[in-house]
Order: C-alpha cells, then sequence, then structure tokens
C-alpha cells in the first residue's frame, strides 16, 4: 500500500505557563515512523467531552480568554487564578496533547502482521491527543470497526459507552439491583437508559427540566426525576421505592444533590423497615460522583443513617480492575451495537481551527445537555 501520510500534521495543544496564562494552539507536529506494534492513523473525527474539558482549558478563566495568531494559528490565551494555579501546579510549562477518543482510517502501520492487518481499516481509537490530524497510537489501543462504518459512528465508542457499561458492572459486582444517574439527559444518559431497558435493569433518571425528562420518556425511560420541580425529593423516594436503587452515579458532583441521592434512598429503606432504629436503615446506600459539572463543594446533610459510602468513580482504573477479558467483552458489546444502542448525535461539526473561535469554544464550554460537538480534523482541510 502506497504510504499516503505527510511528515507533519496539525495537533491542538493546552499550556499553562508560569505567568498564569492559559495558551491553547494549534502546532504542526512531526508524524513519527510507527514501531513494529503501532499504527498511525488519519484521524477524522474526534468528540469534545467534559473530560476533555479539564485538560483544554485548566482552571482558566474563560470569560478572559483572548483570540490572536501564532505561527499563522489561532492561539487562545485566558488568565488562571491563583488558586488555578495551585491546582496546575503539575502541568505548568507543558504544551499537554488533548482528546481522549476518536475514529480514523490507518494509513501507515508497523512491521508486526497485527499492525499490517489494520492497514486501510476504519478503527475507534483511545489513547489521548486526538484533536489531530494523525495519531500514531499501539495497535492494542485501536478497536477494528465493521466496514462501512462512518467516522462519526465510531468517535465515540469508548468514553461514554465504556462508562454506561460500567455503571451496570459496577452495580452488579458490588451486590446491588438497581441504580440512579444524573444528569440522565446527557449522550451517556441515554445510553444507560438503553443498557437498563435491554438489560431489565431498574433505572431512575435525574433531570432538570420538562424538557429533558421528555426526551428520556421519548426513548422508553421509565422512571425520571425532574430536580426543577417542587415535588422532586417525594418523587425521588417514591421512584427509589419501587426500584429498590441502592447506587447512583453523579454526573454534577458539586452542591447538594448527592446528599440528597442519600438521604432519598435511606428515606426507600426506612419505609422498608418494620422496626426502629436510632442508627438508620442497616440497606448499604452508594454515591459514586463521576463528573463535575457543578464545581463548587460537595454539601452533605447528613440525615442518612450510617450506612453508607460517597466515592469517587473513574472509568480507567475499573477497566484495569475487571481484567482484559471483561475489557473485551464491554468492547464486544459496543461495536456490535454500535448504531443502535451506543449511538451518539452530534449537533455540530467543526474543524480544529473553529474549536479554537471565540463564539464555538464559549458555546462547547458551556456543556449544555442536548449540545454534542465533533472535531473533524481534515474538515476544510484541502490537502487531506
Amino acid at each position: 500500500m502506497t504510504d499516503p501520510t505527510p511528515t507533519t500534521g496539525l495537533q491542538l495543544t493546552s499550556l499553562i505557563t508560569a505567568e498564569a496564562q492559559l495558551e491553547v494552539t494549534l502546532v504542526d507536529k512531526p508524524i513519527p515512523e510507527p514501531r513494529p506494534d503501532q499504527v498511525v492513523v488519519k484521524v477524522l473525527a474526534t468528540p469534545i467531552n467534559p473530560s476533555d474539558l479539564g485538560l483544554l482549558f485548566g482552571a482558566a478563566d474563560m470569560t478572559g480568554a483572548q483570540v490572536s495568531t501564532r505561527h499563522g494559528q489561532p492561539l487562545v490565551t485566558a488568565p488562571v487564578t491563583a488558586p488555578g494555579m495551585r491546582a496546575m501546579a503539575g502541568r505548568i510549562g507543558e504544551a499537554m496533547p488533548v482528546g481522549n477518543e476518536g475514529s480514523g482510517v490507518v494509513v501507515k502501520a508497523g512491521a508486526s502482521p497485527e499492525a499490517q492487518a489494520l492497514l486501510g481499516k476504519t478503527v475507534a481509537m483511545l489513547g489521548g491527543a486526538m484533536y489531530a490530524q494523525y495519531r500514531c497510537l499501539k495497535v492494542a489501543d485501536c478497536l477494528v470497526l465493521p466496514d462501512g462504518t462512518k467516522p462519526a459512528d465510531g468517535a465515540s465508542c469508548f468514553v461514554n459507552p465504556l462508562t454506561s457499561l460500567a455503571m451496570t458492572e459496577v452495580m452488579r459486582r458490588e451486590g446491588h439491583t438497581a441504580l440512579v444517574h444524573t444528569a440522565a439527559a446527557s449522550n451517556l444518559g441515554q445510553m444507560l437508559v438503553k443498557i437498563c431497558l435491554k438489560d431489565g435493569i431498574q433505572l431512575v433518571n435525574v433531570v432538570r427540566s420538562p424538557a429533558q425528562a421528555a426526551l428520556l420518556h421519548g426513548i422508553g425511560a421509565v422512571h425520571v426525576a425532574d430536580s426543577s420541580q417542587p415535588d422532586f425529593i417525594e418523587t425521588l423516594i417514591a421512584m427509589i421505592v419501587e426500584t429498590g436503587a441502592t447506587i447512583a452515579f453523579d454526573a454534577i458532583g458539586g452542591g447538594k444533590l448527592a446528599g440528597q441521592l442519600l438521604t432519598c434512598m435511606e428515606a426507600a429503606a426506612v419505609k422498608r423497615m418494620t422496626t426502629y432504629s436510632r442508627y438508620g436503615s442497616d440497606s448499604f446506600k452508594q454515591v459514586y460522583i463521576y463528573g463535575g459539572l457543578d464545581v463548587t463543594p460537595t454539601t452533605l446533610n447528613r440525615n442518612f443513617g450510617f450506612s453508607w459510602a460517597l466515592g469517587g468513580f473513574l472509568l480507567t482504573p475499573f477497566l484495569v480492575k475487571i481484567g482484559p477479558d471483561a475489557v473485551q467483552a464491554l468492547k464486544d458489546r459496543v461495536v456490535a451495537e454500535l448504531t443502535t444502542t451506543f449511538a451518539s448525535h452530534y449537533t455540530h461539526e467543526i474543524s480544529l481551527v473553529e474549536a479554537l473561535q471565540p463564539k464555538v469554544f464559549a458555546d462547547y464550554n458551556r456543556r449544555a445537555t442536548g449540545e454534542k460537538f465533533l472535531i473533524c480534523p481534515h474538515k476544510d482541510v484541502a490537502s487531506a
């Protein structure tokens, strides 16, 4: 196969300087020669997930962002506060590539049979640095997609699908039978609704508007509690009583919602008690925080007994914990249900240059439910 790969390609990087400035720009990077167990992928689609924004903009105050140019490419700068600099101490002075996942076509391969077998294949990728025109990575970090798969359909194969599947895996492995999920109208939340319907799992969905509730009901969700309604707590308790949910995954993080979840699960457990205990129920209640849509402190009003836990959840450590065979089973399911259960819908397709335009980054940094941005690194590039 003729090598169509140029020697360099654009890559988006994020830098925090010692002078308390964020710098986000595009740089022309050499494309590495693949080692025997590596391939070079022409990146055709890569999503902007909430987990990407933390690296992209760090702790910068984006309301003060300015756009100029450097070496002919856009340069976004923004101030970083003193507390933000303390939080970013580990990355000061390092230009970090951004983008957790993506999809594209393998255009160059290392010498191993496994690498050579991927030439010309459309693959999904996980491994960072995806906001780039080309990505060199190990064969093991690629997932071969069925022939004819569109890049947009394969771009979000990992983060949201595997996270939603991991939630049900954690539920089973820790002995729970039903779960609660917040920010449930998100792309990930809609996947979780479909998984639970398909697998017969009781799911309570927490949303924040009637429109989001209608969206989830429209795809088959049974239990949807709207936090904007005055009877939210009573509704949530009733749904937890009905489902028996004792584990929750919270994408909000800050504020009082995590505590409210524990309170409602305890209230539901108390309704099942036949005798009073001043220590509360002996029903164990678990809330995992896996997102930070609210960056304020997490506040708990401890009225949920003593049998509870609040912790953090990250996908990658969980995948390491369950081992390669279990991970492969999850990946196989994602591929099998790529255009159904795990379909992602994008409202905007943008180029790398457009990703650094003020109105565009202001829009995707809002993290609005129902809006999902897809970067197409070769969009508007004549040589692509």
